[in-house]
């Protein structure tokens, strides 16, 4: 099952949609395996004319076409226009031009054409694509004269260089690219052999066969993770012939963004869905601005080597998580566990171990377990006070996280949500008033982004601005995942902005980074250790 949780997260902040599915899973059900294909991906974009066309994108248009969302399309578009040349610049040579005028119009096509991307594997080992995109022949012509002055520019050769034959060897283009016309569609493949799948494409677009758009989908993914692992090097990873092929549709109704999808692996995941236990309401009580719930997932925690240095056997199965109305930081974790004290006992230890020494030098506190072993707390911070809490009930032991300390019960949680989370085959679980959780989670992302050391998201950065317009006509979030099959999971979101909190806020942050479409998160170099053992002071 290794990495599903994860497929389904990158999906959703990528692909906004809606939906909710209360199916029950078959007694002893089990998808055929997918065909054997080499197939990597099929996207399929419908264009912005379809969806402004559509009568239930009002949820989008709001959201995403405001001066605001422009504005930051604008900076978007200006940035992946020049990330060719950036990721390709060390192959180049020093003098050639960024080409991002060239870029920057074909670049905008892709956001407001009908489009296609085919990728399978190559019988030499890498990918081929075949992008296919609907323009008429004016456009068609720009796409053939800016591709080709791009190519050769940063392919031809500078005189002085032409007579040593390595640097020539070294510097011809590494790839084919052939570009051609199918009726309304402009077909650009690229690859190391034949190029097959340029060919197919186009035969597959000409003005008599269909065209790729079905139904009111606005966009349609599948991918065939397994294939993809071994391109992205994931084969490291355990169980990694085990990654599904994932469907995902998005599309629009009653007011919000809906996507649905599976994944179908090639053997039943080691899912163990033992029945859910909630944490008691004198812990878990409104009023909730946010709800999620996970089970199934002890087996995948094991074979984590980030969590085997914090393992608690045996691994916890089930996770709940929820936020308060009251103040940003009461967001908190309960997670049952066989013997909370010695899991206290034991999570402090390893805690304390592992990250004490870094925490001192960074002049970020320091752990430290109580003297009863019923709480290890994260001393030494502004403005919060993690902590982790074994708590006692008769229906068992559970470990309570928080930042801040938990307010007395008002009243227990709604009746509704024990009934969602009564369906024997729901896997995961969340809900939220996105509205009321995304200045939460703003701040907690703004502390934690100050509190080590790296670049916080700008208010009056294009992205922020976004987000302070979005925000307020932010409603109800729900997420599902299910297990309709022994080796299918099915995913459904419904929003009216696509997104969750934590991921608008992700998105905006990476849409920001200085190294976008890059994202670096790694810390920054460790302050050096002044006489005394004291940190020297950095500024930031």
């Amino acid at each position: 099952m290794k990495q599903h949780f994860l497929f389904f997260c990158a999906a959703s902040m990528l692909l906004p949609a809606t939906g909710c599915s209360h199916s029950q899973a078959p007694e002893n059900p089990r998808r055929a395996a997918p065909p054997p294909t080499n197939l990597i991906a099929r996207i399929h974009f419908a264009g912005a004319p379809a969806i402004a066309a559509d009568p239930d994108s009002g949820a989008f248009t709001n959201l995403w076409l405001s001066p605001e969302a422009r504005a930051l399309r604008a900076q978007t578009l200006d940035k992946l226009a020049r990330a060719p040349y950036e990721f390709l610049r060390s192959r180049l040579y020093a003098g050639v031009k960024d080409q991002a005028a060239r870029l920057r119009p074909l670049v905008e096509d892709l956001f407001r054409a009908e489009w296609r991307l085919d990728v399978r594997d190559a019988t030499n080992g890498s990918p081929e694509f075949a992008l296919a995109v609907r323009l008429d022949a004016a456009r068609a012509r720009l796409w053939q004269t800016n591709l080709a002055g791009v190519l050769e520019d940063w392919t031809k050769l500078p005189a002085d260089k032409i007579p040593n034959g390595w640097q020539l060897k070294k510097h011809q283009p590494p790839n084919l690219i052939r570009c051609v016309r199918a009726g309304g569609w402009l077909v650009l493949g690229c690859g190391q052999d034949e190029l097959p799948l340029n060919d197919r494409t186009a035969r597959a677009l000409t003005p008599t066969a269909a065209a790729p758009r079905a139904g009111k989908d606005w966009l349609s993914v599948e991918m065939n993770w397994a294939r993809a692992g071994r391109w992205l090097a994931w084969t490291n990873q355990p169980d990694w012939t085990n990654l599904p092929v994932m469907k995902l549709l998005v599309s629009a109704r009653d007011g919000n963004l809906r996507l649905d999808g599976t994944a179908t692996f090639p053997r039943p995941p080691a899912l163990d869905l033992e029945p859910w236990r909630l944490p008691p309401t004198n812990l878990l009580h409104e009023p909730f601005v946010s709800f999620t719930a996970a089970r199934g997932f002890a087996h995948w925690l094991e074979g984590q080597p980030w969590a085997q240095a914090y393992a608690l056997p045996p691994e916890p199965g089930q996770f709940f998580a929820w936020a308060l109305a009251q103040a940003p930081f009461q967001t908190y974790v309960a997670v049952p566990v066989s013997n909370a004290t010695n899991a206290v006992r034991q999570l402090g230890e390893k805690l304390a171990a592992q990250f004490n020494g870094r925490l001192k030098a960074r002049a970020l506190g320091f752990f430290e377990t109580a003297a009863n072993d019923a709480e290890v707390g994260w001393r030494g911070l502004p403005f919060v006070a993690p902590f982790v809490q074994a708590v006692h009930e008769p229906a068992g032991d559970y470990l309570l996280a928080g930042l801040f300390p938990n307010s007395s019960a008002v009243q227990p949680p709604p009746a509704a949500l024990m009934t969602e989370l009564s369906r024997t085959n729901l896997v995961y679980y969340h809900w939220e008033i996105t509205a009321e959780r995304l200045p939460q989670v703003l701040n907690l992302s703004q502390l934690a982004l100050m509190l080590t050391h790296h670049k916080q998201l700008d208010a009056q950065s294009a992205a922020g601005k976004w987000l302070h317009h979005v925000g307020p006509a932010l409603g109800n979030t729900v997420t599902e995942i299910t297990q309709t099959a022994s080796n299918e999971l099915a995913f459904t979101r419904k929003a009216p902005g696509g997104l969750t909190a934590i991921e608008l806020i992700a998105l905006a942050n990476w849409l920001e980074a200085t190294n976008f479409p890059g994202c670096d998160l790694r810390l920054p170099p460790q302050p050096p250790i002044q006489p005394g053992g004291k940190p020297a002071r950095q500024n930031h």
